[in-house]
């Protein structure tokens, strides 16, 4: 036995050690952006270069502010996200529903249709999508992002969201629906109960891609004032003279939000994952 025991220790350590390296490798890019974002210029540029602000100042943030639309894009991030979200999960949800409640012919060929759509690259469907929104004159509106970002989420969503309501016993709605319950109550009072760790789950999910969604933005948006926070940043590499100090201040005021919210609500996306791994 203790070969055995001594083999599984190495390999625990050796994944460990893979796992350690990983969380270097990706977290490294996160540390330098924070940490230049507190360097004055001066020390931006300084070879060899410090990890750490020698004097650290909020220069950076306050130029962003000052010569910046950070705000509104800010705005217009939050705006556009959660409503693609809200839409999102709606269809989503009512959707996943209707094909694990419902027994109608070609159920499963739907289901798998629904997932062939997730396959095609935004990059495939934008100059279509663009005429169409030319056509029905929503061109340049947060209305045309919301359509854009509900139609590429909604069938992973659909797919993913199917899962978990597999997952919850019929048995619990019929019994619900014997106790007097109409098919209404059953669903808000019992199924999404269960349903919320996965719904909140693709939730994150589809917020994650529309907040961190560029090509859209850049098609269907012209107006400054329109522009999300993605494309606003961006275009601050067409200055003259790039001020990374501001550039890594942006990503940092971009990315610790969401880094925020998803420790909050990590517990309900692993409980989510879980769910729809109990049946597929």
């Amino acid at each position: 036995m203790k070969p055995a025991n001594s083999l599984l220790s190495l390999r625990g350590q050796f994944i460990y050690a893979c796992a350690t390296v990983l969380l270097v490798l990706t977290s490294f890019p996160f540390f330098w952006m924070m940490s230049t974002s507190f360097k004055p210029l001066t020390e931006i540029f300084v070879h060899p270069p410090s990890f750490l602000p020698q004097k650290a100042t909020l220069a950076n943030f306050i130029r962003l502010f000052e010569q910046t639309r950070f705000l509104i894009y800010f705005k217009n991030s939050i705006f556009v996200s959660t409503s693609a979200v809200f839409f999102t999960m709606t269809l989503a949800t009512a959707g996943a529903y209707s094909l694990t409640r419902y027994r109608f012919y070609g159920r499963e060929k739907m289901a798998s249709l629904i997932l062939f759509t997730y396959m095609f690259a935004p990059i495939m469907i934008i100059i279509p999508f663009y005429v169409l929104i030319r056509k029905i004159g929503l061109a340049n509106t947060h209305f045309a992002l919301i359509l854009a970002y509900t139609a590429f989420c909604l069938p992973f969503s659909l797919w993913l969201l199917r899962s978990f309501f597999q997952s919850i016993p019929l048995d619990l709605e019929e019994a619900a629906l014997t106790d007097g319950a109409g098919r209404f109550q059953a669903v808000i009072f019992v199924v999404l109960p269960l349903a919320l760790p996965g719904i909140i789950a693709t939730s994150i999910f589809a917020f994650i891609l529309a907040w961190n969604d560029y090509i859209f933005v850049r098609i269907l948006i012209t107006s400054d004032e329109l522009k999300t926070l993605s494309v606003g940043i961006a275009d601050l590499y067409n200055a003259t003279v790039i001020d990374w100090g501001m550039i890594m201040a942006g990503g940092m005021l971009i990315t610790v939000p969401v880094l925020i919210f998803f420790v909050f609500v990590q517990r309900y996306l692993i409980a989510g994952w879980g769910a729809g791994a109990v049946k597929g």
